[in-house]
């Protein structure tokens, strides 16, 4: 059986395949790609009818990269999925402390989940940063209490946790925010995946060298 093999091609023609089912929506260039990214991570060409993009935030994105911000991640998945020597290429790191012991002892202890507790301590190095949030609902929630109550000044928010519980409530809550520009999707789609997608489709707009 002939199939294609080399990973360039096959990103380039699952571009080709992706595009015309974005032809009905009034999209930039650079909205087309971030959309086309997200769909070819999630295989589901029907993302391109949830996908919400705030005016400002792909700009917004680009040009905290340009200076070096770092990533703030609410799962390994999400670290993992991003494009890390790209990212440093720019100057950022990615960061995720779910899995810090000391993060699960604050967790327990405040009785929230550890994502939540994990955007909890990074406090003030949000600021000017990016937040990917694709799993946890309770990680969305808080940075967006802590932008309300705290002053808390992301560059962006890429928030797209998965799920049936919370998920589509701290999306909608996301898109309603007029302090930070976001990049989410409506209802219960999403994931680590996608929301890794994302960050590393604005990289691209940049760079896209690999």
């Amino acid at each position: 059986m002939d199939f294609i093999k080399q990973p360039m091609e096959i990103e380039n023609r699952s571009m080709e395949i992706i595009a015309p089912y974005l032809a009905e929506y009034k999209l930039s260039e650079a909205e087309i790609k971030v959309y086309s990214r997200m769909i070819h991570a999630s295989g589901d060409v029907d993302y391109a009818k949830v996908i919400r993009v705030h005016p400002q935030a792909i700009e917004a994105m680009q040009q905290a990269l340009k200076k070096g911000a770092h990533i703030y991640t609410d799962v390994e998945m999400v670290r993992t999925g991003i494009n890390k020597k790209k990212l440093a290429s720019f100057g950022g790191e990615v960061h995720c402390l779910v899995a810090d012991e000391k993060i699960a002892a604050e967790a327990k202890a405040q009785g929230i989940t550890r994502s939540m507790a994990a955007m909890r301590s990074f406090g003030k190095a949000l600021d000017g940063a990016i937040i990917a949030i694709g799993n946890a609902p309770t990680a969305l929630f808080e940075v967006l209490r802590m932008v309300e109550e705290e002053g808390i000044r992301p560059a962006a928010i890429v928030g797209i946790p998965v799920g049936f519980v919370g998920a589509a409530d701290s999306k909608e809550l996301l898109a309603k925010n007029d302090k930070v520009p976001y990049i989410t999707v409506e209802g219960t789609k999403g994931g680590s995946p996608i929301a890794a997608s994302v960050v590393n489709a604005v990289m691209y707009l940049i760079d896209n060298t690999r």
